[in-house]
């Protein structure tokens, strides 16, 4: 793999934890503002943040096993 590819992987990564981060932070304004009144929300912020998380996770160990990979 060549360092461009290794670059794009670790860009993705960060990319996918910013999403993720941005995700959880909406899951935590729900809980500390709008409960109970929106507790509806829960299931479609709550979802979205494992996917956003889930994706993440998928990105840094498809960097980690590409360095893995290179060294």
């Amino acid at each position: 793999m060549t360092e461009e590819e290794l670059k794009a992987l670790l860009k993705a990564s960060k990319r996918a934890k910013r999403i993720a981060t941005e995700k959880a932070g909406e899951l935590h304004d729900l809980v500390e503002d709008r409960l109970p009144a929106g507790y509806e929300d829960i299931p479609g912020i709550a979802q979205a943040t494992y996917d956003a998380c889930k994706a993440w996770e998928d990105a840094e160990k498809a960097y980690k096993a590409a360095v893995k990979a290179n060294a």
